[in-house]
């Protein structure tokens, strides 16, 4: 039930729900300690193709420590460090590399490169393979560039049944990991009904953090009265967890940063919920919580949520012990 706006003032309680797990994911980690350490090992400047992550508070603290983002490998000296973002490349950037005989580490999510595994196993079947996500994302792009066969990118049921094959054809379908099963589900219903002969991977090769912090925002979206997710406006699983919040019937404001808050948004609002996408780093919440305390005094909770604690490995090119990496978010 909404708050009483009359009876709201500054004196008024705000009760703040922290959704978990919510922020960083082992896969964002992963990538972003590969620049730290190539910059250890290398020294600066390293090279990184595409944002290593999409939050720009994360970009500007590596270019702080030598990290330089360029979107083509053009803009490279020859023989230089190249790291790839956790998003994955198209074959025609790794290539590039080599030619330029740079030294390259690829950061792509393990995640992300088992999407490109189980696209090119499908293509070799001679399946056409359906892309479930949105075209232009760099994710998208780079797994489009990793098949040798064309794909067909859907991103809802009315893509699905516009497709020009025939009912017959085997077909296989693979998805961008910044999506979750929630999101996928009807248009992989919608495949699946119209081919009879269709394949796909688990629900398990979903990608976990993503799901993870959509439900987290439907579990606690009944409790409050405003969502705010921190996350950059390029940040596809970000913008993902407004639009679930709002789907709940709750407003809901994405938060690049915590100056970009407005005290006006807390006009009759009694609670709040606070959750991160993917690629957000946890410093930029407390920031929010701190300009919140500045309006009104805070009732904190954090709800209980899946504990993630995934394992993946540093690329083996700067970790030569092959060492697998904890991480609990």
């Amino acid at each position: 039930m909404l708050a009483d706006e009359g009876a709201m003032s500054a004196d008024t309680p705000l009760r703040v729900l922290l959704a978990n797990p919510r922020g960083f994911c082992a896969g964002v980690e992963r990538a972003i300690e590969t620049v730290e350490r190539a910059l250890a090992k290398h020294g600066a400047p390293v090279y990184v193709r595409h944002e290593i992550v999409h939050n720009a508070r994360v970009c500007d603290g590596l270019r702080a420590k030598g990290a330089v983002f360029v979107e083509e490998l053009s803009e490279v000296p020859a023989g230089s460090v190249v790291i790839f973002s956790a998003h994955g490349v198209p074959r025609r950037v790794e290539e590039e590399a080599a030619a330029g005989h740079h030294a390259v580490i690829d950061a792509t999510c393990p995640l992300v490169a088992k999407v490109h595994g189980s696209a090119r196993r499908y293509a070799a079947e001679g399946r056409e393979v359906i892309l479930i996500g949105h075209r232009g994302h760099v994710e998208v792009e780079g797994t489009l560039g990793q098949v040798d066969a064309p794909l067909h990118v859907v991103a809802s049921v009315e893509e699905v049944a516009a497709l020009q094959l025939p009912a017959d054809t085997p077909v296989a379908y693979v998805t961008q990991t910044t999506l979750s099963v929630t999101d996928t589900q009807g248009i992989i219903a919608a495949i699946r009904a119209r081919f009879s002969d269709t394949e796909g991977p688990e629900t398990r090769d979903i990608c976990y953090a993503t799901q993870n912090r959509q439900q987290a925002v439907r579990e606690i979206a009944p409790d409050v009265e405003l969502f705010l997710v921190v996350g950059a406006r390029n940040s596809s699983n970000s913008n993902r967890l407004v639009e679930i919040a709002r789907d709940a019937g709750v407003p809901a404001r994405l938060v690049p940063a915590a100056e970009e808050f407005d005290p006006a948004w807390l006009e009759g609002i009694a609670s709040v919920g606070i959750t991160a996408g993917a690629s957000a780093p946890q410093v930029i919440i407390d920031e929010l919580i701190e300009r919140l305390a500045k309006h009104r005094t805070l009732d904190i909770e954090a709800r209980q949520g899946v504990r993630e604690n995934i394992t993946f490995k540093l690329p083996r090119e700067i970790d030569h012990r092959d060492r697998a990496r904890r991480v609990a978010v």
